[in-house]
């Protein structure tokens, strides 16, 4: 070394390394390395640059820099945005770094400069020899990277000396900052030509190899393709590591094939498909369609089926057990079974149950398919617009799939499961089709059995799928639909059945669902009266289910903070766990009135009392109608008006009294909208009321609907109608004569207590309704 020793601003460079002759730019930013370009400029312009070991380190140390650095001239400086500056330099020599100043605004390095006179000693031939095998070393590396350009090989073909030659190729190779730094600190000349050589003969064979690659590569794919290039490289990676066979998933589902239990023309199908599979390429996307729908094939319950237990007792004991009451439905199932048995076989009824909402009729399904042990698939058609989802969608379309059934049947594992299609009188339609048209197919027991999936494109046997359908509201199921399924009505429960099903199940669910015990809570049976009559108000049991559930919470609650060992809710403290009671029925009037009248209404949640009332008043002849009726029951009304004009004599009304006075309709809570075929006789007999100013029973309720001739016409939901009768205290109800069949399979214990009338015609009402006097 000499004894020269320099103290230079000093930049810290992060991911490269300058080699002395070499020119090039780098960009600055850290507020020192600025500092110290904008002093070096000010002093000669010389620098000394040298590598960070880590380039994350903000703020270097001695100890976080490579000891041996450049001493470089900056050429040039650009000034760039946000505090960036550009320099361009040129290394000059190597120099070692001895120390860094202290209490300076950017780093200043005292540096040591090396001897170059030791170079001088190898012999002239030595360097000629190495000269020579150097610059064969490099024309075999510019052959196998393109990227290195030919005019620097003629530049070398003039060049004699060896020192430039070997400075000219370490500075123009483009190998990793840290080789760069090894041929920095590499001081000796014929050390740095040995370290050279390796680094380019690692190069030479790192190139090779890749180039191999790239050959294999290009000879399997269309050049133009680059994305398929990609999925190339990466198959021909796992061929390599041996990670893929693409034979291996056809032999797996040539195996699963065997296994199958399916007919001839399936299994020819699905073998078809198979040998497609095999010749399609594994990176096209019909590829991954085949595989799909072939594993979608060999998954469906072709002729695989379950065997049902057709013992009618452990089935009548299992729907007992679930279910009180729903008599009709229990003796459809069992009817069902028996004839199973007698025929050992044949087609499966397809039962609709209709009710309102929260009477059971979807736990009953699941009840029935426990009963006969089969496999249990629900299918919500709530809202489900599109055909396809019933159908399937074509292979053809991205990301197609099997309808509904198919996926049912998928999910079972057999082909007699016992499918429940929930709210079937919800299914709508648009553009994309008529979901109701597309379930014709499937439940028509003639021609379920070769129902076609248009992705499965197979014919499906539905014919041994039990199918069970829930609606609330038979008017909205389509037509069609309605003619090929055997509806049975789920009706409102009466309160002694809520009252059985609170204490059977509801109670015992409630309580365990709660982590309590029998013993730690228990419920008064007028206490659960009381909870039917005046917190909920329903068809079915739903919010009942909900109260109990109230009250378990309220009482756990009062174990942990209180230490309670039992709760027991009675009539008196009930008011403490549900507040004041929320509903109250419309009792029946103490005192007879005049154009006051009691009609029955059915509601999608059980029935309900309407009250009537009519006042006349002087006018023109006007008849005015509030209340919020429908278009139904105002053309009642106006019916029910032409009926008394058109008997107006036999009533003794006078001819000019429907000039001179106005007829006002009312029914009471405005705010609910109200219609229906089943109030024109109790308007009528309200308006007669009035008119004759004749007093009309309080204890009287009616239902049925008026002609222009006076006939009174049957009418629906009468079980409802006469249950809210009893409810509000009613004695006698009059129901149309063509309702007496339905009168007689209503329970005696709905019927008890009340006397039933019937009417054929309106005077037979009249004669019953109004107070004689």
């Amino acid at each position: 070394m000499r004894d020269l020793i320099q103290v230079l601003p000093t930049v810290a460079l992060r991911g490269m390394t300058i080699l002395p002759k070499m020119v090039v730019h780098f960009d600055v930013s850290r507020e020192k390395s600025i500092k110290a370009v904008e002093n070096a400029m000010m002093n000669g312009q010389e620098i000394f640059l040298v590598t960070q070991k880590n380039f994350e380190v903000e703020d270097p140390s001695l100890e976080d820099v490579y000891k041996i650095g450049v001493l470089a001239k900056i050429k040039q400086v650009i000034k760039l945005p946000k505090n960036i500056a550009r320099v361009l330099v040129e290394g000059i020599e190597r120099a070692e770094l001895s120390r860094f100043e202290d209490d300076q605004e950017f780093l200043m390095s005292e540096i040591v400069l090396f001897d170059q006179d030791a170079n001088e000693e190898i012999p002239t031939p030595k360097k000629e020899a190495m000269c020579r095998s150097l610059k064969e070393i490099f024309t075999k590396y510019c052959l196998a990277n393109q990227r290195v350009g030919k005019d620097l090989l003629r530049q070398l073909e003039d060049l004699d000396d060896f020192v430039e030659v070997l400075d000219e190729i370490s500075n123009s190779t483009p190998l990793h900052y840290e080789e760069k730094q090894q041929l920095l600190e590499t001081i000796n000349v014929e050390e740095r030509y040995e370290l050279l050589c390796v680094l380019l003969s690692n190069e030479i064979e790192i190139l090779k190899i890749k180039n191999e690659f790239q050959t294999k590569v290009k000879e399997r794919v269309d050049r133009n393709q680059k994305e398929y290039i990609l999925r190339e490289q990466i198959k021909l990676i796992q061929e390599e590591l041996g990670e893929s066979n693409p034979s291996l998933e056809a032999e797996q589902y040539v195996e699963a094939l065997e296994k199958l239990k399916a007919n001839k023309e399936v299994k020819d199908k699905i073998k078809k498909e198979i040998e497609r599979f095999k010749s399609t390429s594994a990176n096209s996307s019909e590829h991954a369609v085949i595989r799909g729908y072939i594993e979608t094939l060999l998954e469906l319950p072709w002729d695989k089926l379950s065997k049902e237990n057709k013992d009618i007792k452990n089935a009548q004991k299992i729907l007992d057990e679930d279910h009180y009451g729903l008599e009709k439905v229990k003796e459809r199932v069992l009817e069902f079974l028996a004839v199973r048995n007698l025929t050992k076989g044949g087609n499966s009824p397809i039962i609709c149950l209709v009710g309102p909402p929260g009477t059971g009729k979807t736990s009953i399904a699941r009840s029935v398919a426990r009963a006969l042990e089969k496999k249990y698939v629900r299918i919500s058609l709530g809202g489900v617009r599109d055909e396809a989802e019933i159908r399937g969608h074509r292979k053809t379309y991205v990301g197609a799939m099997p309808g509904r059934l198919a996926n049912g049947l998928r999910t079972a594992g057999v082909k007699n499961p016992l499918i429940l299609l929930d709210e079937i009188d919800k299914v709508s339609s648009d553009y994309k089709g008529d979901t109701s048209s597309a379930l014709l197919e499937v439940l028509d027991s003639e021609q379920n059995s070769k129902f076609r999936d248009h992705y499965i494109e197979l014919p499906l046997d539905l014919s041994e799928v039990l199918f069970i359908a829930t609606a609330n509201e038979a008017q909205k199921i389509p037509r069609p639909l309605y003619d090929r399924m055997e509806i049975i009505e789920v009706t409102s429960y009466t309160e002694n059945e809520k009252v059985h099903i609170a204490k059977e199940h509801l109670l015992v669910k409630q309580i365990e669902k709660h982590g309590l015990t029998e013993k730690q809570l228990t419920i008064s049976k007028h206490a659960l009266d009381l909870i039917i009559r005046g917190y909920t108000k329903e068809a079915g049991v739903r919010n009942l289910e909900r109260k109990i559930g109230e009250i378990c919470r309220k009482a756990a609650r009062e174990i942990i903070e209180d230490n309670k060992k039992t709760i027991k809710i009675t009539e008196s403290n009930l008011v403490k766990y549900l507040g004041k009671s929320r509903y109250t029925y419309d009792m029946a009037n103490e005192t007879d009135e005049v154009g006051i009248v009691r009609g029955l209404a059915w509601t999608s949640v059980g029935g309900d009392t309407l009250q009537i009332e009519v006042n006349i008043m002087p006018g023109k002849g006007e008849v005015q109608l509030t209340g919020q009726l429908g278009d139904v029951m105002k053309e009642s009304a106006r019916t029910g008006i032409s009926f008394i004009r058109s008997k107006s004599e036999e009533y003794k009304i006078s001819k000019e009294f429907f000039k001179e006075h106005d007829i006002h309709i009312h029914i009471p809570e405005g705010a609910v909208p109200k219609d229906g075929p089943s109030a024109g006789i109790t308007m009528a007999t309200a308006m007669i009321s009035a008119i004759t100013n004749k007093k009309v029973r309080a204890d009287v309720a009616m239902t049925g609907e008026i002609t222009l001739r006076g006939r009174v016409l049957p009418i629906g939901g009468l079980k409802e109608k006469i249950l809210a009768a009893k409810n509000a205290g009613i004695k006698t109800v009059i129901v149309p004569e063509k309702n007496r069949r339905d009168v007689v399979e209503i329970s005696n214990e709905i019927k008890k207590g009340v006397d039933i009338i019937y009417a054929a015609r309106m005077q037979e009402v009249l004669d019953t309704a109004l107070v004689e006097e």
